[in-house]
């Protein structure tokens, strides 16, 4: 199977690697010193799951030298998603099909609007991974998952084909009948997670301590499953309580990668995680104080290390 990664972040590099070595055609797109480690020493990947080094890959700046590709991982930042897009348009196989594993639950409807609903499936990652020096990708914690599901009958086949080829590749990948329900899962998640670790600047072993984080954090999750069953997802009713367990699961100095992120001086994807909470919270008649309050802090962040007044 053909592979383009578009996006050779933690996501993408983690996963790509693993179907490379597991010998599939796999391309890279990627940027910058990352983009030159790439190409001249190719990727190392530090995984407490799956340790990969590929000591030679493909990886270009511009996807359209890369295809045609079967399957387009598509694994950018948010607020790349439409420029990524097009640029991904020409490296398509005329029956490939881009796969976005991003945060947001949004990023899908942003692709259909570019490349067509018949192009674009839906996929959730679960993973903490990020880039830990150019041509370095590094794995923490105990799982690594792609959950994948169809928007369209026609996408089945090839997508199945992709699970198919992923479990091969000793990857945790499922095709699940509802995708929607399962991005929305993971976004309760990550927008609690991600907000109140950012606002705290501390991982989640302190935030889950902390009673008063804690319950900001409870509060936040609340909110968001609200706004979910507002849009008639059909989550759990337990949901808030099922996401406690995995916080309270998880290895005390997990970091999202929004707090990376922010202690970097990068942009950030608030918008489309507290913030698109916030709006939509708006949009159904609702009110979302936590997150909104999440993103009026974070706001001043949004582009990078704001300059010092």
């Amino acid at each position: 199977m053909r592979i383009l990664v578009m996006g050779t972040g933690g996501v993408g590099g983690y996963f790509g690697a693993q179907f490379a070595s597991a010998g599939h055609e796999v391309a890279f797109v990627a940027r910058g010193a990352h983009l030159a480690a790439l190409r001249e020493h190719g990727m190392k990947l530090e995984s407490e799951l799956a340790p990969v080094h590929l000591a030679r890959v493909t990886a270009d700046s511009d996807p359209a030298r890369l295809g045609p590709a079967d399957i387009v991982m598509f694994c950018t930042k948010l607020w790349d998603v439409e420029d990524g897009a097009r640029q991904i348009a020409p490296a398509l196989a005329p029956d490939g099909l881009v796969i976005p594993f991003q945060n947001g639950v949004e990023s899908h409807l942003m692709l259909r609007g570019v490349l067509g609903s018949e192009r674009v499936a839906g996929g959730v990652a679960q993973i903490s991974a990020n880039i830990k020096a150019p041509g370095v990708i590094e794995q923490v914690g105990p799982f690594a998952r792609l959950r994948v599901g169809t928007f369209s009958s026609a996408q089945e086949a090839r997508l199945r084909e992709f699970a198919e080829a992923g479990t091969r590749a000793k990857i945790d990948i499922e095709v699940v009948a509802d995708i929607e329900r399962a991005l929305w899962e993971k976004f309760v998640f990550l927008v609690a997670i991600s907000g109140v670790m950012s606002l705290a600047r501390q991982p989640v072993g302190v935030v889950r301590a902390d009673p008063d984080l804690r319950a900001t954090l409870i509060a936040a999750l609340e909110e968001t499953a609200a706004v979910a069953r507002a849009r008639r997802v059909a989550l759990e009713p337990d949901i808030v309580a099922a996401t406690m367990k995995l916080v309270d699961w998880l290895q005390p100095g997990m970091r999202a990668s929004m707090l990376n992120d922010l202690t970097r001086g990068n942009r950030l994807e608030a918008p489309w995680l507290a913030g698109a909470v916030a709006r939509m919270a708006r949009e159904a008649g609702l009110t979302a104080p936590v997150n909104a309050t999440i993103y009026a802090a974070l706001k001043p962040y949004l582009d990078g290390a704001p300059k010092a007044l």
